[in-house]
């Protein structure tokens, strides 16, 4: 059976943990390998862990930041495939790891798919949902597409172990969009799915520090694609918000 790992991280998370650990909890596919990294909490963080998911492997040490505690889940993580969801992110429905692995198993042949992606709801703190994101993930994903912005939504970016690089932590914000933009090239088989599979909780690091997380990204599409590319890219998006 394919085996996945589902990666936790958090810190002082108590008040938005609760509705992740119960949705990874009511899951009806029973290869999963739960791991949580946790920043060393001082609040109920683990108490709430252990009595919602008391099979999860837990790690709470201090950390260099968000990236440097997924590279620690990475290196953890013993499954076919690695999907991140972090506190308050949830699967969209107790069926979305079965029916995601079944996708995967269908389409095994001649090999099975490096990278599986999927479509994300944003969701308020009540869990109540808000829209679809505003860039969607493309039916062929390519390194190309990455010029448009973040199009997939890590949490619903799931990655063979087989190609799982670790995250660059010279990046604090954005390293999410420079690791997929890695994934990517290494992947020779990407599977879309077509479908929204989680529901990702507003905010976050990188909406916090928005102007800053801009420019991360602006330097990594550079280094990806030159600067005309990113400037010309950037042009682009001005362009159409305004429109």
């Amino acid at each position: 059976m394919t085996k996945i790992s589902i990666i936790t991280i958090c810190y002082n998370a108590a008040s938005t943990i609760v509705p992740t650990l119960q949705s990874i909890a009511e899951q009806t596919y029973g290869e999963i390998e739960y791991i949580v990294i946790d920043g060393a909490s001082k609040d109920q963080t683990l108490q709430l862990v252990e009595q919602y998911t008391p099979y999860a492997h837990i790690s709470s040490e201090p950390d260099r930041g968000l990236y440097d505690a997924m590279n620690k889940g990475i290196r953890q993580a013993s499954g076919d495939y690695l999907w991140f969801l972090n506190a308050g992110d949830t699967l969209l429905s107790s069926t979305t790891v079965e029916e995601v692995v079944r996708t995967i198993e269908k389409h095994s042949s001649p090999c099975p798919p490096d990278i599986v992606y999927g479509d994300t709801m944003i969701v308020n703190s009540q869990r109540e949902a808000i829209s679809l994101r505003r860039l969607r993930p493309p039916k062929t994903l390519q390194k190309k597409d990455f010029l448009k912005g973040m199009l997939v939504c890590h949490q619903a970016f799931i990655v063979s172990r087989r190609i799982v690089l670790p995250y660059n932590l010279k990046y604090r914000l954005s390293s999410d969009f420079d690791w997929c933009i890695k994934m990517v090239e290494r992947s020779e088989n990407n599977l879309p799915l077509n479908k929204v599979i989680v529901n990702y909780l507003e905010g976050g690091l990188s909406r916090k520090h928005h102007l800053r997380s801009l420019m991360e990204r602006f330097r990594i599409m550079q280094k990806e694609f030159g600067l005309l590319k990113t400037l010309l890219a950037h042009l682009s998006f001005i362009f159409v918000r305004k429109r």
